[in-house]
């Protein structure tokens, strides 16, 4: 074996390589982002829900189909009309008869007592459908913007540990390139140094590439210019989900909005099938007319007035029959509907949850076992290298094994964020606020 000159014993000791990738850093400690700098994600989440252009439409039209109730609750206008009557078809006089006149008549009509109410009914709940829908909206916005902010949270740590990991492979390259010069190494030692950091360089690139591309999907969110600029993000707190699965699915039936617009639309039926009932009885008319007769032959001209009732007459009933069966139906469609969609609910809890579970668990081995052992064998493949006991190639190996573990753990970080992003959406309930929305009697137990 060749014996390496003590000048070069001495640079390779030098050089700051071993500690470089500890796991410390490896976990995110030092990651040189400014908490002070970087966007907080409550505040990213408030600015969506007050800017939103979509969700400000859903609030229209929530606030559209409320004006709705006022108007069915409402009475028909009243009709005012005038009448010329009789009046002699040769002389058109209106002092040649007694039978001439004209008349001035007001008539109000009134549906059967419990037609308004029912209509007015309908109208709510159908407002109540929107203002469901509406609140549910928030809930999948909220989402959204935590979906791109923990993306965007995993692309800058990745960013930076391939820096790092370029810096390293500087440190690399000049170390083969003096070994070469002396003598003691190989040529494609330098090459292969040089074309990992090419291959970094190219996932840099890449990577940041991403990163502009989800900042301006978090700008479409918040209703920013596409191209407005995002401090790197800060590091995240993992936390834990303690609850169990299914109470998280029994609370998603109280807090989640959508299970009250699939019950509003139940309730709609329902005052459909009563309007539909009552419809079988007939609506009424009201009104008063006063009639004006001037002088003519047979009197002085007295004028006259009157009262006026009328009535509908609902003798068709097979179509009343038919909206009668139309809001029946109408009701079981709408109790399977939400029976539906409480079992996708239920569902989407589920493998929200196993899949949280899972990543939880891995976040563990690599913070307990993966991280802390690659570093160990990176550091002990740069010693090795130093002493001459393991070539270049082995030592490039430990760092790509270490880096590409360390982006496997902030993709779980974002990936486990994610996940309670949507447990928090599909059940309404934010987890760390869980114990908040138990009821009392369970909070004692």
């Amino acid at each position: 074996m060749r014996i390496i000159p003590p000048f070069l014993l001495i640079l390779l000791l030098l050089l700051p390589i071993p500690g470089l990738l500890a796991a410390e850093t490896a976990l995110g400690v030092d990651n040189n982002i400014s908490a002070a700098d970087s966007p907080l994600l409550d505040d990213l989440v408030a600015e969506a829900l007050a800017n939103n252009p979509d969700l400000q439409a859903g609030q229209e039209r929530w606030a559209m189909n409320t004006e709705t109730v006022a108007q069915a609750v409402a009475l028909e206008d009243p009709t005012l009309s005038l009448g010329l009557n009789n009046y002699p078809i040769d002389s058109l006089a209106g002092d040649e008869t007694p039978m001439t006149g004209q008349t001035l008549r007001l008539t109000q009509r009134f549906p059967f007592p419990g037609k308004l109410a029912a209509r007015g009914e309908v109208a709510e709940q159908k407002a109540l459908w929107y203002k469901a829908a509406y609140e549910d909206q928030k809930l999948q916005l909220t989402q959204n913007v935590k979906d791109v902010f923990y993306r965007i949270y995993y692309l800058d740590r990745a960013v930076a540990i391939l820096q790092k990991n370029m810096a390293l492979l500087d440190d690399f390259t000049r170390l083969a390139e003096t070994r070469y010069e002396v003598g003691q190494g190989l040529q494609q030692d330098v090459l292969k140094a040089q074309v990992e950091r090419s291959r970094l360089m190219d996932r840099i690139i890449g990577l940041r590439q991403q990163r502009l591309s989800a900042i301006a999907r978090l700008n479409a969110l918040l209703n920013r210019p596409t191209g407005a600029p995002l401090a790197p993000l800060a590091d995240i707190a993992i936390g834990e989900v303690e609850i169990p699965v299914e109470k998280l699915q029994e609370l998603s039936e109280l807090q989640r909005p959508f299970y009250a617009a699939y019950r509003s639309l139940v309730d709609r039926f329902k005052a459909e099938r009563e309007l539909a009932r009552l419809n079988d009885y007939p609506d009424f008319s009201l009104g008063a007319a006063y009639t004006h007769r001037q002088d003519n032959m047979g009197d002085d001209g007295t004028d006259f007035v009157g009262l006026e009732f009328s009535m509908s007459l609902p003798v068709y009933r097979e179509k009343r029959r038919a909206a009668v069966g139309e809001a029946e139906s109408g009701i079981r469609m709408a109790l399977r509907q939400y029976e539906q969609f409480r079992n996708q609910i239920f569902f989407n809890i589920f493998d929200s949850y196993s899949e949280m579970a899972k990543n939880r668990e891995l976040l563990r081995l690599y913070e307990t076992g993966i991280i802390p052992q690659a570093s160990q064998s990176y550091q002990a493949a740069v010693s090795a290298y130093q002493a001459g006991r393991v070539d270049f190639l082995t030592l490039i190996d430990a760092l790509t094994k270490l880096y590409q573990d360390n982006l496997e753990y902030f993709r779980l970080v974002s990936t486990y964020k994610q996940n309670i992003a949507r447990l928090e959406a599909e059940s309404g309930v934010p987890v760390g606020e869980i114990v908040d929305a138990l009821p009392a009697d369970e909070e004692k137990n």
